[in-house]
């Protein structure tokens, strides 16, 4: 059963998945700092990967101030090779959620493409004004 509306619902799961890319984020930005990556030329990827960090912390920023005045959080439950579990909660009100770990894969690969795409234009935009 449903419990909280759509529109908790959409913000609360951008906000969960949204974490999540930017945990990719920072391990991916590590791993080519570190050398661990075989990138010839590191740093137009690191520019990128920075970008969409700073990107995704913003609209991270803005989520979560809209989760406090909606009084929702998300809580970590359990995980397991197959499944996680998610709680949450919005104004007393509680949903739990399971999802299966390929499907949360999936969510957090659409978000980095979607950054990664906004990375791209931007980078663009701002080399045709250097120009």
């Amino acid at each position: 059963m449903r419990y909280l509306s759509q529109e908790e619902f959409e913000l609360s799961s951008r906000f969960l998945f949204l974490s999540m890319a930017i945990l990719v984020i920072e391990q991916d930005i590590d791993s080519i700092q570190k050398g661990t990556a075989s990138f010839k030329i590191k740093e137009p990827y690191l520019e990128l990967l920075n970008k969409m960090e700073q990107q995704a912390t913003t609209e991270r920023r803005h989520l979560r101030k809209s989760m406090a005045e909606k009084q929702i959080q998300v809580i970590s439950l359990n995980k397991n090779d197959s499944f996680s579990s998610y709680l949450f909660l919005c104004r007393g009100r509680e949903e739990k959620r399971n999802y299966f770990n390929p499907t949360i894969r999936k969510k957090v690969e659409n978000i980095l493409q979607e950054l990664m795409q906004d990375g791209l234009s931007s980078a663009k935009d701002s080399s045709y004004t250097a120009k």
